[in-house]
């Protein structure tokens, strides 16, 4: 079989073949899973616009999840659906940014399988939660600002501004995008006071102005559908105040939790988190939320690798994938959040395989040239090892788990 040898066939094919893994299976289990019994819910009532509900959160992803819902129908596939597309969508949206760093279809295939075959991936593109649909916004979002970096002429202004509204629509999701529309802010100018030839034709003021306005205007129009509130229904008078309220949820003092970690343990594995192990759907199932070994350790290194690259040969594609990781992980220590959890790593996770196709693209030569077939085929070993306990198949018995356990910390 020939393969192809242009970017559009190979994401089209990497996303084909990403959905149809994330699809397979999906209505198993046919129970509401983790945090799913929360979006869900509030999915439900925001079909009929009863009242407000999940007041933590903005309106984008439970929109999504309703209306998922309201296509494939109230059941295990409706309300995930829409999820498996997300998760495509980030593994071509990282087959995107590698291509728009590097030019080499090799390094932007290789990245997207690693971002296909990273468990934490793989579970949220099969589960109701925000976090899906906020990283394939925000993964997208920078996508096509690097995109508009190649434009020319209104193509610039065009891409620059379709990119504002997914990272608004992902802050319209999840307040964890917040940063990254800092970041593309901060990066821009940069890159222009640097004085490289990219966005052509674009000034700093007018970008960072279309950027602020443009992602506020989409962020506030995702809470359209609470103005049709039957109970209290939303006001434009009352739009802005209600951020503060969001704020209050989200940084309320929470009890003590059995699955609460610290950001520094993320990277290292530390504490996963079971979304899911009972006895559904006739068998005993599981779910483990955990990254692939592979991946997520390798990912470490590769990020050391890519920052010792960026320093010794000024390369800023490797400064640029070295980066996103580290930001990713380092607003965690200045968000005010009570307690931390393994999941909000999910979208540090996704800038591991960019880290790690970075590093092979600069340092896989040589004796070295092959050694990203040898890591995908760990990769790929490691997905198949512990995918029952992360698809959740069928098990044994109630203490089959302790087959996949490394650490005690696992359980």
């Amino acid at each position: 079989m020939r393969l192809p040898t242009r970017p559009l066939p190979a994401a089209i094919g990497i996303g084909i073949a990403a959905e149809t893994l994330f699809a397979f299976r999906l209505t198993t289990p046919h129970i509401l899973v983790f945090d799913e019994v929360h979006y869900v819910g509030a999915a439900r009532v925001m079909r009929t616009l009863s009242h407000a509900t999940n007041i933590e959160h903005p309106l984008m992803g439970k929109i999504l999840i309703a209306a998922s819902m309201i296509v494939f129908g109230d059941d295990a596939l409706g309300w995930r659906a829409f999820s498996t597309i997300a998760g495509t969508a980030v593994v071509v949206g990282v087959f995107a940014i590698l291509w728009l760093l590097f030019g080499r279809l090799r390094t932007a295939a290789f990245g997207a399988a690693l971002a296909m075959l990273n468990f934490t991936v793989f579970v949220q593109a099969r589960i109701a939660m925000l976090d899906g649909f906020m990283a394939a916004f925000v993964v997208t979002g920078l996508a096509t600002m690097l995109w508009a970096m190649r434009g020319t002429g209104m193509q610039v202004w065009r891409r620059w501004i379709v990119g504002s509204v997914l990272l608004g629509l992902a802050v319209g999701t999840k307040w964890t995008a917040v940063p990254y529309v800092a970041y593309v802010a901060a990066a821009f100018v940069v890159v222009k006071w640097r004085g490289r030839d990219a966005w052509p034709g674009m000034g700093v003021l007018p970008a960072l102005l279309i950027l602020g306005v443009v992602a506020g205007t989409t962020y506030l129009a995702t809470f359209a559908p609470a103005f049709f509130y039957a109970d209290d229904p939303m006001t434009p008078a009352k739009l802005i105040p209600f951020q503060t309220t969001i704020y209050a949820e989200q940084t309320q003092i929470l009890p003590a939790h059995t699955y609460q970690s610290g950001w520094w343990t993320w990277p290292l594995l530390i504490r996963p988190i079971w979304y899911l192990y009972e006895v559904t759907d006739g068998a005993e199932r599981g779910i483990l939320m955990l990254g692939n070994p592979a991946i997520m350790w390798g990912g470490l290194v590769a990020v050391a690798l890519c920052l010792w690259g960026w320093w010794r040969g000024r390369d800023h594609r490797l400064g640029a994938a070295a980066m996103l990781w580290a930001g990713s992980v380092a607003m965690w220590a200045i968000i005010p959040k009570s307690l931390g959890f393994y999941y909000y790593y999910y979208l540090s996770s996704i800038w591991l395989p960019i880290a790690i196709a970075a590093a092979f693209d600069r340092f896989g030569r040589g004796r070295l040239r092959y050694w990203d077939e040898s890591f995908l085929v760990l990769s790929l070993g490691l997905f198949g090892y512990f995918y029952p306990i992360i698809a959740a198949t069928p098990l044994s018995g109630p203490q089959s788990f302790r087959h996949w356990m490394w650490s005690g910390r696992w359980v």
